[in-house]
Order: C-alpha cells, then sequence, then structure tokens
C-alpha cells in the first residue's frame, strides 16, 4: 500500500469517531409524531415496503457464524445466502459503533432475500458494548487500528470473490461507524464497485475522494449533528469536484438512526426509510447489476 492511498484512511480516523449513536448529536432531539395515533396510508404502505429487519420483524436468523480473516480467528462474520444456485452480486455490511448484532444479522438476511450474498462483517473481534461507554472504546480501538480495519474489509471482499455462487461485483455499505468505514474502504480498500453509506462520517477532500472509482449513495438526516447537513453539503460539493457520480439525500423531520431502527418512530421514519431503501435497491441494481 503506497502512502498516497493511505492518506484518505487517516484522514477519516479523526472524522469517525465522534457521535455514532450518541443522542447528543441529534439535533433538539426526536420529531413529533403525527398528531393522529392512527398510522397513515402512507406510513403503513412504507412499512409493507420495508425489509423487515429495519422495522423489528426480522425472523429467526437464517445465515451461518463464519471465520473469513484468516490472520484473526476472533473475527466472526455472518453470511446470509440467497435461495438458489445464482451466481449473485454480492455485500458487505458494517456494523454500527457497538458490533455486529443480530439486527445486523437479520438485515444480512433481507438482503439475501433481495439476491446479495451477504456478509455481515466484524470489526470488533466478536465483542459488541452494551452502553456508550465500552461502545466509544470498541470504536477508538478500532480507528486506531485502521490498516487493520481495511485489512479486515479486504478479507471479506476476497472471501466472497472466491465463492462460486458470487459474480465478483460486491458493495459496501454500512451505518453509522459503519458508514464512515464504508466511505474509508471505498477510499482506501481492494477494488469493489458500490459504496452505500447511512449517516456516517464524512470528508469533503476533492482529491482524496478522487480514489474511489464509482458511484456513491448516501442517506442523511436533517436532524442530525453526525454529520450534520452542512458536512453532508460539503461532501456533496468535493464529490461533483473529484467527478464522482453520487446519490445523495438529506431526509427531512428524522435523526440519527433512523433508517436501521424504523420500528422507534414508524409514523415518522416509515416514509423516508422506505424512500430511502428504493434509491438503494437502485443504486445496487445500477453498480452491482450485470
Amino acid at each position: 500500500m503506497n502512502y498516497l492511498r493511505r492518506i484518505p484512511v487517516l484522514l477519516l480516523v479523526f472524522a469517525i469517531f465522534s457521535g455514532c449513536g450518541d443522542p447528543e448529536n441529534d439535533a433538539a432531539g426526536h420529531a413529533d409524531a403525527p398528531a393522529d395515533a392512527s398510522m397513515t396510508d402512507a406510513v403503513t404502505a412504507a412499512l409493507a415496503e420495508l425489509p423487515a429487519a429495519i422495522i423489528g420483524e426480522g425472523g429467526p436468523l437464517q445465515g451461518n457464524s463464519i471465520n473469513y480473516f484468516p490472520v484473526d480467528a476472533a473475527t466472526t462474520g455472518y453470511l446470509a445466502v440467497p435461495d438458489g444456485e445464482g451466481p449473485f452480486p454480492a455485500l458487505v455490511i458494517i456494523h454500527e459503533w457497538n458490533g455486529l448484532t443480530d439486527r445486523v444479522r437479520q438485515v444480512a438476511d433481507d438482503f439475501a432475500a433481495e439476491g446479495y450474498v451477504t456478509l455481515a462483517a466484524d470489526l470488533y473481534q466478536g465483542r459488541t458494548g452494551t452502553n456508550r461507554d465500552e461502545n466509544i472504546a470498541l470504536m477508538t480501538e478500532a480507528n486506531e487500528n485502521m490498516p487493520v480495519v481495511i485489512e479486515n474489509l479486504n478479507a471479506a471482499v476476497a472471501f466472497l470473490k472466491q465463492r462460486s455462487d458470487v459474480t465478483g461485483r460486491i458493495g459496501a455499505m454500512g451505518w453509522c461507524f459503519g458508514g464512515g468505514i464504508a466511505l474509508s474502504f471505498g477510499l482506501d480498500g481492494d477494488n469493489h464497485d458500490a459504496t452505500a453509506i447511512f449517516y456516517g462520517r464524512l470528508i469533503d477532500d476533492p482529491e482524496a475522494l478522487a480514489h474511489v472509482d464509482h458511484e456513491i449513495y448516501g442517506t442523511f438526516a436533517r436532524l442530525d449533528r453526525g454529520p450534520a447537513p452542512e458536512a453532508v453539503e460539503a461532501f456533496e460539493v468535493a464529490l461533483d469536484a473529484a467527478g464522482l457520480e453520487h446519490d445523495l439525500h438529506i431526509y427531512d423531520d428524522v435523526n440519527h438512526g433512523f433508517w436501521l431502527r424504523v420500528d422507534e418512530e414508524p409514523d415518522v421514519r416509515a416514509v423516508p426509510a422506505a424512500d430511502a431503501w428504493n434509491r438503494l435497491k437502485d443504486y445496487l441494481g445500477r453498480t452491482l447489476g450485470d
């Protein structure tokens, strides 16, 4: 890995650190729910479109735990595979600041149902946090060892590419801490074909972003400060300056974490989450399809 290729990762170490999942990074708390206690038709329709995991209805796990990182046996990911022979495109999904939880595993199952061989990566060596302090400690440890994080995700891509049921086209996506890591991996990891960011920390350096060789997807929240809307706008300006195609959107009336946990505020989160989901499916179809 040459020096120029290492610069983007170093730029992101500090940008990713703060705010993941922290209520202090939500602007003025949650948006008020609609006055009518019953769900509107739009909310009901949106909930019907969304993957089961993010509305709190994920079922028993369908995949398997795997050790994909040869240099570290403690690293334990989760692999979900579509029905049928394939070959299928593939995804590496990257957890939030608290580690690889069952909700993320259930999301992997949902992506498998959509036709993607999905590997939920483990950046914490099988550990998960149960409170803010533990989450920050785990996240800090990872950020202080970014070359190992990138090596971990490179191993995930290599694991998927060697499978006979994978087409070879692979994307990376994540939420919050994982969203920032997905961008870092897009900048500095082995070749892959898509990067999807859900309210992850960003950079605004066009020269660094020029290392990415594919379209970028991003979903963000207006009532978030990690990243704040201004940071998203600066990111978009930098992407334009770097000549990178992108599909970015800031959703009003929602805050940090809205997409992965629609069930916490379904009246507020369902409609924007469904729009983000449909955008994501279109994006993955463009970047990972034939």
